[in-house]
This record gives structure tokens, C-alpha cells and sequence, in this order.
């Protein structure tokens, strides 16, 4: 039985850029991938879902084929999912933020139901922007390794993310640079009014623990720990039973993350007993 929470969901309180190595060793998420297999009996423990619509969304530079194990398996699992069908994500742009607001609220008319939003690194972001302006279409949001929060001296990502970043997103054109200081905005408000998991791993090398965190309300907002790269959360096997879990919880009788049995075991196991925060 889970015990209720009291007081706020906060932020790790690591500082600074990520580990040198972590950043290194990124490559380490083709471990995960080639894990992947061996996992599925893992995977089929997992809950099943009510068919509730479910839109996935990719983290920088990827596309639709970056979420193909979450859309295989999500689907596998009974849920209704779509991938937000705009090609590569190259930057938190105006006409793809707009774009997507705009398929939230077609899905939510279609479906007669809420949308969970699924978002991978960047794709988190936009999942909290639509999360905010349409609060309305959304029954809950989970980030993997998205940086949804930023401190006043900006990202604390490593300089070549930072650059390779710059590099892409802002010669687009001015829907680039004008996202940029709503995207910032964004990243310093509150949690919207829905329930929010934010899953973290303190060996990213791409997003600080910190910055993939969220200060909240715990009886809504969440912060999960799991072991693995940045690169490698779209097939994190442990990752993707976690976020099967958070969008089984009933509409409107949302519960914190507080696994038990087999599932439990391994994740107290590899997570050294990481509660959420």
C-alpha cells in the first residue's frame, strides 16, 4: 500500500555540469539496447493500459524511429500511441510547438479522452509546453532525461552539447530564435496541474540530474531515479516499465511511484534503494 507524501517533490541537489565520464561514455547506450531482448520477460510484467491515447515525442536530433521500442511496447500494452509526426526534432521551434499543441487537441476531440505525453530529453520540454496550454487535453506527463528545469546561470549541459545545440537549432531562422526565451520561461515555472513523473539517471552525460528534476506538489509531481545513459533511456528496459506503471494509474486517482515484487526488487537493486523524490 503506498503511504501519502508530505511537504514538496524536489530537485536533485547535484550541481554543475555531468560526470566528464558519464559524458564520455555515452556509447554505453548500445548496452542498452542490445539488453533490450533479454528483458522482456520484465517487460511483460509490466501493467496494462486502459487505451487512453498516448503521445510520444523525441529528444533532439531524433525522429519517429528513435521511439520505436516505447511505441512497440506501449502499444503492446494496450495503450492508443502516436508519435508527433513532424520528422527530426531540431530544436524547441515555434511551428513545431505550435504544431503540437495543435494534435494534442485533435486527439483529445478525437478520443473523447485525455492525452498522456511521453518525452525524451528535449521532447520533455514540449511535453511540459503542452502540458501548459492545453491543461485541459492532458491526463499526465512522464520526461526521460528532459531537461525541465534550469537554474539562473542557464544549462549546466556540457560545452559540446551546448554548442552542437546552437549549431543546429538556431540557423533555422527566427521560429528558432524566438522560442528560446518562452522555452527558458518554461523551464523556471511550476509543474502544470497534472500529474508529472520526471525520470533522471545520475550517469546522464547529457542532462544534469538537476536540471531533469522538478520542486513539486507530491500528490502530483515526481522525480524517479534509473540507472543508464541519457542516449539510452528511449530503450532502457527498467525505464520503459516505469513509464508503463505511471500511465496505468487511473485517471484521477494518480499515485506516486512506489514499486513492489520482482519489479521493486530489481529497482531498489539497481537503483542502490533511490526512492522518488
Amino acid at each position: 500500500m503506498t503511504t501519502p507524501r508530505t511537504g514538496r517533490a524536489h530537485r536533485h541537489p547535484h550541481s554543475g555540469p555531468p560526470s566528464l565520464l558519464h559524458s564520455a561514455t555515452e556509447f554505453r547506450a548500445f548496452g542498452e539496447l542490445a539488453l533490450l531482448p533479454y528483458a522482456m520477460p520484465l517487460l511483460f510484467t509490466a501493467p496494462r493500459g486502459d487505451g487512453h491515447p498516448v503521445l510520444l515525442l523525441p529528444g533532439f536530433m531524433g525522429d519517429e524511429a528513435t521511439l520505436a521500442a516505447l511505441r512497440v511496447f506501449l502499444r503492446n500494452r494496450g495503450y492508443a500511441v502516436e508519435t508527433w509526426g513532424f520528422g527530426r526534432n531540431v530544436g524547441f521551434q515555434r511551428k513545431h510547438a505550435d504544431a503540437l499543441e495543435q494534435k494534442l487537441r485533435y486527439l483529445h476531440r478525437q478520443s473523447g479522452r485525455t492525452v498522456s505525453l511521453v518525452g525524451w530529453s528535449l521532447g520533455g520540454v514540449f511535453a511540459m509546453y503542452c502540458a501548459h496550454q492545453a491543461p485541459e487535453c492532458v491526463r499526465s506527463v512522464v520526461t526521460l532525461g528532459s531537461p525541465v528545469s534550469v537554474d539562473p546561470e542557464g544549462s549546466q549541459s556540457p560545452p559540446l552539447v551546448k554548442a552542437l545545440y546552437r549549431l543546429i537549432a538556431h540557423p533555422i531562422g527566427p521560429s528558432a530564435h524566438a522560442m528560446q526565451p518562452r522555452a527558458r520561461k518554461l523551464r523556471g515555472r511550476a509543474p502544470p496541474a497534472r500529474p508529472v513523473s520526471c525520470l533522471y539517471s545520475l550517469g546522464d552525460g547529457v542532462v544534469p540530474p538537476q536540471e531533469a528534476t522538478i520542486d513539486g506538489d507530491p500528490a502530483l509531481h515526481e522525480n524517479i531515479q534509473v540507472p543508464g545513459s541519457h542516449l539510452g533511456l528511449g530503450f532502457n528496459a527498467l525505464a520503459l516499465w516505469i513509464v508503463a506503471d505511471r500511465l496505468s494509474q487511473p485517471e484521477g486517482h494518480w499515485r506516486p511511484f512506489r514499486p513492489e515484487g520482482l519489479p521493486g526488487t530489481l529497482y531498489r537493486l539497481l537503483t542502490h534503494g533511490a526512492p522518488a523524490a
